[in-house]
């Protein structure tokens, strides 16, 4: 999966937040000083074309864009590059180096064990 720049996942997070829109719509959701019509545009068709996006016509000019990838897909996607490219395909590898730095604690990962068992 295609990984997305900052400013792209900023448009994505307002599509998986808020649904169908189109661009207008989009920029209402800014906060001053709003980003430019154009540039919304603009970076709306490269997620269009990178397959986060797509759109249905309203009218002849008009476009509804919406998100062909869900949140969860695209962190299921992310994380897994993650593990692949840092931790040699090992996901294993990737909770041992969390618990070596203490960034996930044993009993945290028994907490964890204990809620997978139960599912």
């Amino acid at each position: 999966m295609k990984q997305l720049t900052a400013k792209e996942e900023e448009i994505m997070n307002h599509y998986w937040t808020y649904g169908d829109m189109q661009i207008r719509e989009l920029q209402s959701h800014y906060d001053d000083p709003k980003p430019h019509v154009n540039t919304l545009s603009t970076m709306v068709k490269i997620l269009e074309e990178k397959g986060f996006l797509c759109h249905r016509a309203l009218s002849a000019r008009c476009f509804q864009y919406f998100a062909k990838i869900s949140r969860e897909d695209y962190r299921g996607g992310s994380l897994a590059n993650v593990v692949n490219k840092f931790f040699g395909h090992s996901y294993l590898n990737a909770v041992s180096a969390l618990v070596k730095e203490e960034k996930l604690s044993i009993e945290e990962l028994k907490q964890l064990i204990r809620e997978v068992e139960e599912e």
